[in-house]
């Protein structure tokens, strides 16, 4: 197939993605969120994100781009077709991101030795960690990061884009810091550097050690983050927040928006990997690393898929604070008792329960009216995540169907 196919391929879809975007629901969801993110009272907002089951409706096989640059993008386009079927409140941007190329080691060598991971044959299954950091003189082997952004290359992959697609949508370029989200809270890379059970006795027998390379860690995304500032790069396409990053507190998301400061962004973070760990060990040991480089931010949302139940009461002390997870595996009820109305409680119910291994209706509202009674009882601002599908069988009705159920229940919360 020939570079024209690709082109063609790529600009009918962007025309889809164009005039989805356009359609007044966008702006419509836009105001509901910036509502909701600042704490004044909307229906609970419903946002489906992670869906890995995007391989059973349209698997990669079916991709027509032969050019790796534009079949990225193409899979981008179809899944954001798939998206407006569903009828929830995720929002439809009007541009096409193009990711800067960075000129430092990046991927497994980010801090400097190789992260290698041993992986499953299938390859969407387990795989087990090898990490780098086999013992604790190995500590020295790690670099400082720092940004640094190949000009060359991005400046030819955006051209690329520009060409085929920049009359249909506007080609945005991310040339924030790779230190985000999972490079970026610190929980996340102590696993991949030393190993996950590793972390949990070192934090017995060395935690003198588990605090040097938690503030080697806190230090070289600050470093990171500070030089990317320095340099103009971050911009209002950098909004964080694992739901869409609206406020009215902030400036919207926007495509090549110019320079902006990290205050007047969205930041994510977690700790997934302390899940197990005790709240005063969690606050000591990674909590207080974190909040130094999420205080430089606008607003912070904290949590993916660990339980943080007995943990919300240090979370607190992150003075920009304003969206707590609340996962399948949490007491919603005690969750919501503790975040009352000071924050967006977004709560995430279970996948496998909701959509992947059956579709009941009954229980699927027998269990959101459980979770939206707790949040009701304590006033809380609920948003509703359904996340990391990882499959439907094969039925994409579910995903449709499950939106429209909670949409019912959700219309009368208040």
């Amino acid at each position: 197939m020939s570079k024209n196919h690709d082109v063609e391929v790529l600009r009918s879809l962007a025309r889809q993605v164009a005039e989805i975007s356009h359609q007044p629901m966008q702006e419509e969801r836009r105001q509901l969120w910036r509502q909701h993110n600042s704490l004044k009272r909307t229906r609970p907002l419903i946002y489906m994100r992670w869906l890995s089951c995007w391989q059973e409706v349209f698997p990669d096989e079916k991709l027509t781009c032969r050019d790796a640059f534009y079949r990225t993008h193409e899979r981008y386009l179809r899944q954001m077709i798939y998206q407006d079927l569903l009828g929830d409140d995720y929002i439809i941007e009007p541009w096409l991101t193009v990711q800067a190329v960075y000129a430092t080691p990046v991927g497994s060598r980010r801090w400097g030795p190789e992260i290698k991971v041993i992986p499953s044959p299938n390859s969407r299954g387990a795989w087990m960690f090898d990490p780098p950091l086999k013992d604790p003189e190995d500590l020295a082997k790690l670099v400082v990061p720092h940004h640094r952004i190949d000009e060359e290359e991005t400046a030819r992959n955006v051209a690329k884009l520009q060409d085929a697609v920049g009359d249909i949508l506007e080609v945005n370029v991310d040339r924030g810091p790779y230190y985000r989200m999972w490079s970026a809270d610190i929980s996340t890379d102590m696993a991949y550097l030393r190993g996950l059970e590793q972390i949990m006795w070192d934090m017995v027998d060395r935690p003198g050690w588990v605090h040097e390379l938690a503030s080697f860690l806190r230090d070289g995304v600050l470093t990171a983050h500070g030089e990317a500032e320095a340099a103009g790069d971050w911009s209002l396409c950098n909004h964080q927040n694992q739901a869409m990053s609206y406020a009215e507190e902030l400036q919207d998301p926007r495509a090549n928006s110019g320079t902006v400061q990290r205050k007047d962004l969205w930041v994510f973070a977690a700790a997934q990997e302390f899940a197990q760990v005790s709240p005063e060990m969690f606050n000591e040991f990674i909590l207080q690393y974190q909040i130094p480089i999420l205080k430089k931010f606008g607003l912070v949302a904290y949590g993916c898929c660990e339980d943080l139940t007995r943990k919300i009461r240090y979370l607190r002390q992150i003075p920009n604070l304003r969206r707590i997870a609340v996962t399948p595996w949490a007491d919603v009820a005690a969750c919501a008792e503790q975040i009352g109305p000071d924050y967006v409680l977004s709560w995430r119910p279970s996948p496998a329960e909701m959509v992947c291994t059956s579709f009941e209706p009954q229980r699927i509202r027998r269990v959101v009216e459980g979770a939206l009674d707790a949040c009701r009882a304590y006033g809380c601002h609920v948003d509703i995540t359904l996340k990391d599908v990882e499959t439907v069988q094969g039925d994409f009705n579910r995903l449709i169907r499950f939106v429209q159920i909670v949409r019912e229940l959700s219309e009368s919360y208040a």
